[in-house]
């Protein structure tokens, strides 16, 4: 894939404002089971029904397009690279500061809580007042649609399996 000098000057730059990289840290990694990313159309409509409101509601499409904001520091696949930012696949339920390999802030390390839709929805926000201390230099997403959106995307893409019924 070529990238034209202005598209790539804008991704590095994007790259080095968004934190304190990559790294190994001792913590251990605390994530519940996880299932493989949905392959079909209906498979994540499936996933988006099982979720709670609001994010039930989400457009799928919308929250692909807010991710490009997070794309140039974060993955998403099973077994992704971490970059300037963790890969996110497992983020629900994972211990905040805790995926195997990345280099967290000690603040993200002693956060002492697990990812839900609820606190990535309060961190998307504005993680500078969420957490004081964190070094992600990303200014926030202040519109709620917007964030419901990609916290539905990240649910459908990121291995979230629903709970058993």
């Amino acid at each position: 894939m070529t990238m034209h000098r202005p598209a790539l000057a804008a991704v590095l730059l994007l790259l080095a404002a968004c934190g304190d990289g990559g790294g190994t840290t001792s913590q251990p990694a605390a994530s519940p089971a996880q299932a493989p990313a949905p392959a079909t159309d209906a498979e994540k409509a499936a996933i988006l029904a099982s979720l709670p409101a609001p994010w039930s509601a989400g457009d799928i499409e919308n929250g692909r397009r807010v991710f490009a904001r997070c794309r140039a520091c974060h993955t998403l696949t099973e077994g992704g690279p971490n970059m300037t930012g963790p890969n996110l696949h497992g983020v629900f339920g994972r211990v905040a500061g805790s995926k195997d390999g990345f280099n967290y802030s000690p603040a993200l390390r002693e956060a002492g809580f697990a990812w839900d839709a609820e606190r990535l929805d309060h961190w998307l926000e504005n993680p500078r007042e969420f957490l004081r201390g964190n070094k992600m230099s990303f200014a926030g997403i202040r519109d709620a649609e917007d964030r419901r959106d990609l916290i539905a995307f990240l649910k459908v893409e990121t291995g979230y399996a629903p709970p058993a019924v």
